[in-house]
Parts: structure tokens; C-alpha cells; sequence
């Protein structure tokens, strides 16, 4: 119980965290050689500081689905003694090489091709030397190999690559890899990675989503954009993934599934991405009704306020043709800049009265929103946008009772979008406000500015195109389906929907709404919904945003043993840290279902015993997040404090449990496991017919996985393991062999070019054995 309620204290700081700490990654390698040592022998164990990475560039143009790579990397030796050894760059299945350059004091040296079978060879046998299996997720890819001559101390070595591919569709969608996911190898974080993608297409593009990392998307037309993603100081974690669509259609749907029958779940997830094309006809935008709602109290003076003010005048002026407007200024009273709505073309004299505002009084939320909803009707769209920064404390001031009162007068049309500044704000007030009128509610820390928040808002906002949504799946009967409400289609945004599905085949989507009032309806013929297999990334994030939406009912509506028991498994299963789940990241014990409803038990107990916070800091972090869960577009990944307890590899998470990496999905008391020797002929047979297992094995020596009804164990070395059935490889994706050509000269003669970084360094659990690595082994690769 203790270490609930201490996980309780921390929870929000590491969720907050995880939710905006998403780390990048490096994808080369290099294997040193033993320390070069000039006159005398080397002391033994001499310790092994890992290259430095000084950049990572990739810059990636695709036309017309074809994708062309470069990638422009430095490693820098910051030991005190010379390094050699042999750096591997693992590509994408189907890769073509076009060029590789290793630069030498300013020269550059070639390196090689390896087929995937020649590549694999290479794999297991540096698994083998090393006692090391970090390789083995690799073992399905043909591979790019060179040696590196010794870099002397505080030396830097540059390598630029580049191949070509040709990408497949999907469903209508268009995926791009970068492969990225070589955490395990670095000790130290990059100092700069960067990721640019051009796309050019001969169709118009719809939707544009990474599932992986927060892209910045920048489009220049309907047929070209640019989605780029850049940090500093970050660590290695997972591939960059990129999906677009292309279509011809007004409101263009792409359908993403994944389905796993062998793990004992007969039903699949989905991803739906729907977007509008990027030239809207302006007779297809729907007029707006929009009232701006000011807290103008003493609490707002200063440069809160004048934020604010330059927030509402940018809005003000977005208007388009036909909306119309005001805006009420409210303290203990209200000031409107008009009786009643006005035309857009009023907007001047508008802002001018807000540029004469000050702050002053108390806080009458409920008056304010009655004022507000007052003007509105049913016959357009209405749109109420209310900031405010404190507690209601004139007036009516109960929470429930300003609920109530804005239910009763509200139109059913009503879309709230509620902005809390600062820590003082009621946020079940705010969240049930915009949870009950189609909205959402944004967070303002401290630290942010109000207009950038804002003005980022209204441009997603502003030109409604369908309301009302509905979604109809047919015979693939789609339930668990979030967000929850569905929200409405914006020119310039895409409507991002995850759930899951009982029957996998051929459907067809029909996506319905209302523009200006009337019915409009899509038809997506023969929609595909796996009957195996898919991106392996959709279950965790169909549990990400599921549990953000249980969190959330939690936090509104009070604790159900039901709900927690929800929060607790799905935690378990996809390593997602929640406040119910402490053990996750705390015990080192098996957590089987008897271990796991014993949490849920503490866990509701524990929540009906703690008061429920609505106002303050930790309330307003705790909000934001769980908001952000819910709405997610990318797979929650556990904290980083927590990397040495919880791992992802795959589809699974696995928790470190005396020393052995044990898969969340086994339960001790229920399952047996067939034993397999560790670096044994086995061994590498599974990894290579399963990519999920060589994954799982790639976490470390120790592991216990499931494939199928089947659990493996990795034992030690030369111990006996249990006759092994070798299941059939994977056909999902082809596994397609490098074409025996040579690299061409220099990608680039230029050294400031450069648009993509590898990686090197063998990383943590390789350090003490790779002193000792055989200069043989470099020289038989």
C-alpha cells in the first residue's frame, strides 16, 4: 500500500514526462577492435568509452513512392588511445545501395555490400563472439559493411549513405522506415539527430501521420509537403515512421489493422486516418457562429491579459466570410462588444474594443457562459471559446450547478473549447464543460505563451467542413472505438481514430455527418481488415489512448473496481505507466492475473481513500496528460527512469524479473516453457523465422517469451534445452536480398552536405567484452 501511495505522489511528473520526452534514435554501428597500444602491452580490463556521435543527418526525398535516403553521420573518439573496428549499417528490407563514403582525412575509402543471407552470417557470428544477442533484431536485413581504420584520440570519422526503395502502399497508404531503433548500442546520448522528408506525388495527398515521433508537417500544395523532426541530447529508442495517403476523394480514408490469432486474441486493432483534401472549396467551409469568452478578472492582469487580448484579435481576424461573432469580457460582471452577433466584417472595431480591456474584479463563469450560449441557435455552426485563468467565485460557484445550468441552455449544436490558464483553474469544471458540448480543453502552464497556444488552436479550428460524425465498419463490427465522442473535420486537419475488430475481410467504411445542416455521406469500398499481421504498433496505441479515456472517466465521474481492474491489465500488457501500476516499474515479480488483480484491488481502495483534486498544479499535469493519452498519435512508451525494468521489443513489453526479461503476456501459475540454450543452433533457427522473437531475444541472454500458445525460455549456454518445433518464418513482408552491385564513388564530395546521421558504439552489456573482441573477427567480415 505504501508503494502505491508513494507511485501515486510521482506518477503525474513521469507520465507528463513520457507524454512530451519522446526520444530519438541512431541506426549504424561500430564494433571496435581491442585498444591500439604502442610499446607496452595494454593494461586488461582497460575501459571502453563509446564513440561520441557529433551529428546524425537524414534527408529523404520521395517521388512518386520512390524513396531515396541519405544519411550523413560523425563519430567522434573521446578516449585517450587510438580506436579501430567495423562499422555495419543494417537497411531496410529491399534497399538498393547507390553510394557509401567512409571519409579519411578528407578522403574517402569504399565500403561493401552484404546480402541479407551474407548479413546474417555476419550477425550471428558477432552474437556468437560477443555473447551479446543486441544484433539479432537485424537478422532479416541485408546490411552495408566497412572497416574503420583507428581514429585517433579526440578523431572524428564521417560516413555518408545512401540507397534507394521503392515503397509499398498499404491500404492507400504510403509508409516510410528510417531505421533508427539501435538503442541498445549507445551509452551516450546523440548531440544532434535530424530527419527530413520531402514527398512529391502525382496525386494529391490526404493524410500525413508518424506514429513514431512528432513531425512538423509542412505542405506546399495538395501534391508536396515536408515532415521533418529534429533534436539534440537525446537517446536512442525507435525506427522513424512516416505514413501518407494519397486521394482523390473530398475527404480522402486510409485504414491501417493488425491482428495476432496466434497470441490467443481472436480480435485485431485499427488505425483510420480521414483528412480533407488541401484546396477546400469555400462553399464547402461551414459558417460559424464563434463567441470569444475572456476572463478579464484581477488575477488575469498584467501580461497574462495582454497575451490573451493578442490571442482573441488573432482569432478575431481569422474569421472567415459568413461567420459571425462577439466576444464577452467577464469579472464579477460581464461587458459584450455587441448585443448580439455580428458580421465578420465588424472585426476591426472588435479588436479595437479589446485593445481597451483591462483586468479587474472577481470570477462569474456561469454568468458569462449563459450570456454566451444565449445568442446561439440551431441553425449554424456554434462555437463558444472560453479562456480563463481561476475558480469561479462570484455568483453561482458550485461546478455541478454551472454544468447544469449551461446543459439546460446550451443548443445541441454547441462545440465548447475550454482554455485553463495557470494552475488555479477547476479542471473537472473545464473538462466536463468541453467533455459535454463536443470540445476539448487546453493547458497553459506558466511557462507558455497564451497567443502561440491559442493561435495554434483557432488555424485547426477554424473552417469546420463535417460535424455530427458517425462511422459505420459493417461486418468488422468495431467496438473500443476512441476518441469518444468523435470529433468534427477541419479543413487543413485529419480525423485520427483507433479501435478494434471482431472479423477480419473486406469491408466497406461509410463515414456520415452534417455540412450546413444537411446529411452528407462517404462510401470507402474494400476496406482491408487483416486476418494476421500488420504494424505492430497499433495495439499499444489503441491501449494508450483507451486508457487515457478510462483515466479520464476516473478523474470526472469517481472510481469503478471494473474501470481500475481495465487501467491495471492494459498497463501490465503494454508497459504503460499509470497511477494504478506502481509494480510495473517498482517489484521485481512475476505479475500473472492473481498478481495483477490484487493491484487493482490496492488500487481502488487507495483512490476512494485520497481526496480528488481539481485545481493546482499536480491537478492541471495530471489533466493535461491524461488528455493527451486519450488523444494520442503516438504509443505511450514507458518513462525513461524506467528502461532498465520495462522494455518494448515488438508488439510485447517485457519486465526484468531476477535478471530474466520476462514477456507481460506469461503467467507462471498457468503456462509452461520450452527451454532453448542460449547462442544454440535453435536459437538462431527461431530468431530468424520469427522477427517478434528475435526482438524479444535481442533484449538480452535471459528471456522469456511467448509466440503463439508457446512460451520460450532462453537458458544458458551448453545447458539442455527442450526438442524444438521451428515455426514457419514470417511472409508478412518480403524479405528481400541485397542485388550483388558496387557502391558507387563518394555520394557526396561536398563535406557540408549532409542529411542523415547512423550511429556507432556497441552500447550497454558490450563494453567489457568488446575490449577483447578478436581483430579476426573484423577481418573475417
Amino acid at each position: 500500500m505504501r508503494r502505491l501511495q508513494a507511485f501515486l505522489l510521482t506518477f503525474l511528473p513521469l507520465l507528463t514526462a513520457a507524454l512530451t520526452a519522446l526520444p530519438a534514435a541512431a541506426d549504424g554501428i561500430i564494433i571496435p577492435d581491442p585498444p591500439i597500444c604502442l610499446g607496452e602491452a595494454c593494461p586488461r580490463p582497460l575501459p571502453m568509452q563509446q564513440l561520441a556521435i557529433r551529428y546524425h543527418r537524414v534527408h529523404v526525398t520521395i517521388e512518386n513512392q520512390v524513396a531515396t535516403t541519405h544519411v550523413d553521420q560523425v563519430f567522434r573518439n573521446d578516449n585517450d588511445w587510438a580506436v579501430e573496428g567495423t562499422y555495419v549499417f543494417p537497411l531496410p528490407l529491399g534497399a538498393a545501395v547507390s553510394g557509401f563514403t567512409l571519409w579519411i582525412d578528407g578522403e574517402p575509402v569504399k565500403g561493401k555490400l552484404l546480402t541479407r543471407e551474407e548479413a546474417r552470417r555476419t550477425y550471428e557470428e558477432i552474437v556468437r563472439t560477443l555473447r551479446d544477442p543486441a544484433l539479432l533484431e537485424y537478422v532479416d536485413r541485408g546490411a552495408v559493411q566497412a572497416s574503420i581504420f583507428p581514429i585517433p584520440p579526440g578523431g572524428e570519422r564521417r560516413i555518408e549513405l545512401e540507397y534507394t526503395q521503392v515503397l509499398q502502399a498499404d491500404a492507400g497508404l504510403i509508409r516510410y522506415r528510417y531505421p533508427l531503433n539501435t538503442e541498445k548500442f549507445s551509452t551516450k546520448p546523440l548531440e544532434e539527430v535530424s530527419v527530413s522528408v520531402e514527398v512529391r506525388s502525382a496525386q494529391p495527398v490526404a493524410a500525413v501521420y508518424s506514429p513514431s515521433h512528432s513531425v512538423a508537417i509542412d505542405r506546399q500544395g495538395s501534391t508536396r509537403f515536408t515532415a521533418s523532426y529534429e533534436d539534440s541530447d537525446v537517446t536512442p529508442d525507435r525506427d522513424f515512421e512516416l505514413y501518407y495517403s494519397v486521394s482523390q476523394d473530398d475527404i480522402g480514408l486510409s485504414l491501417l489493422t493488425y491482428r495476432d490469432p496466434e497470441s490467443g486474441d481472436p480480435d485485431g486493432y485499427f488505425l483510420l486516418l480521414a483528412a480533407p483534401g488541401l484546396e477546400t472549396d469555400p462553399q464547402r467551409v461551414i459558417a460559424k457562429d464563434v463567441v470569444f469568452v475572456l476572463d478579464q478578472s484581477g488575477s488575469m492582469e498584467g501580461e497574462k491579459f495582454r497575451q490573451a487580448q493578442t490571442a482573441l484579435a488573432y482569432a478575431l481576424e481569422h474569421l472567415n466570410p459568413g461567420d459571425r461573432f462577439n466576444v464577452i469580457a467577464f469579472s464579477s460582471g460581464t461587458r459584450a462588444y455587441a448585443s448580439g452577433l455580428r458580421q465578420a466584417e465588424e472585426v476591426p472595431q472588435a479588436v479595437r474594443w479589446l485593445e481597451g480591456l483591462s483586468a479587474r474584479g472577481a470570477t462569474d463563469i456561469d454568468r458569462a457562459l449563459l450570456e454566451a450560449v444565449s445568442m446561439m441557435d440551431d441553425e449554424r455552426s456554434e462555437i463558444v471559446i472560453f479562456l480563463t485563468d481561476g475558480l469561479p467565485t462570484e455568483g453561482v460557484t458550485e461546478a455541478e450547478d454551472i454544468l447544469s445550468d449551461i446543459t439546460r441552455a446550451a443548443p445541441s449544436n454547441l462545440r465548447l473549447f475550454a482554455f485553463g490558464v495557470g494552475y488555479d483553474v477547476d479542471t473537472y469544471l473545464l473538462d466536463s464543460l468541453a467533455q459535454g458540448h463536443h470540445g476539448t480543453t487546453s493547458y497553459v502552464s506558466p511557462a507558455q505563451s497564451i497567443d502561440e497556444v491559442m493561435s495554434g488552436f483557432y488555424d485547426k479550428v477554424s473552417q469546420p467542413l463535417l460535424m455530427d460524425i458517425e462511422l459505420d465498419f459493417g461486418e468488422a463490427s468495431a467496438f473500443d472505438i476512441f476518441p469518444d465522442p468523435l470529433p468534427d473535420i477541419f479543413a487543413g486537419g485529419q480525423l485520427v481514430v483507433a479501435g478494434r475488430y471482431r472479423n477480419p475481410g473486406g469491408e466497406a467504411i461509410r463515414l456520415s455527418g452534417e455540412i450546413n445542416g444537411l446529411p452528407k455521406r462517404f462510401t470507402y469500398a474494400d476496406q482491408r481488415f487483416r486476418t494476421s499481421g500488420g504494424p505492430d504498433f497499433l495495439p499499444r496505441l489503441w491501449a494508450t489512448r483507451k486508457i487515457g479515456y478510462l483515466l479520464n472517466q476516473i478523474r470526472l465521474k469517481g472510481p469503478e473496481q471494473e474501470i481500475v481492474d481495465q487501467i491495471v491489465k492494459l498497463s501490465i500488457r503494454y508497459g504503460i505507466v499509470t497511477p494504478y501500476t506502481s509494480y510495473l516499474v517498482t517489484e521485481p515479480q512475476m505479475l500473472g492475473a492473481d498478481a495483477q488483480s490484487q493491484i487493482a484491488e490496492e488500487a481502488y481502495k487507495q483512490f476512494v481513500a485520497l481526496p480528488t483534486q481539481v485545481s493546482g498544479q499536480s491537478a492541471v499535469e495530471r489533466a493535461a496528460a491524461e488528455s493527451a493519452m486519450g488523444g494520442a498519435d503516438i504509443p505511450l512508451a514507458p518513462p525513461s527512469i524506467s528502461a532498465d525494468i520495462v522494455r518494448v521489443a515488438g508488439p510485447n513489453t517485457f519486465r526484468l524479473v531476477d535478471g530474466v526479461w520476462v514477456d507481460t503476456r506469461f503467467d507462471p501459475g498457468k503456462m509452461t516453457v520450452t527451454k532453448v540454450p542460449f547462442l544454440s543452433e535453435d536459437y538462431f533457427a527461431l530468431a530468424d523465422a520469427r522477427p517478434a522473437l528475435a526482438q524479444a531475444f535481442a533484449l538480452g541472454p535471459e528471456v522469456v517469451v511467448l509466440d503463439g500458445e508457446t512460451a520460450y525460455q532462453v537458458i544458458g549456454e551448453g545447458e539442455t534445452g527442450d526438442p524444438i518445433v521451428v515455426p514457419p518464418a514470417d511472409t508478412d513482408e518480403a524479405n528481400t536480398d541485397m542485388p550483388e552491385i558496387e557502391l558507387r564513388p563518394p555520394v557526396s564530395s561536398d563535406p557540408e552536405r549532409g542529411s542523415g546521421v547512423g550511429f556507432l558504439c556497441p552500447g550497454v552489456g558490450f563494453a567489457a567484452v568488446l575490449v577483447f573482441l578478436p581483430l579476426g573477427l573484423r577481418r573475417r567480415m
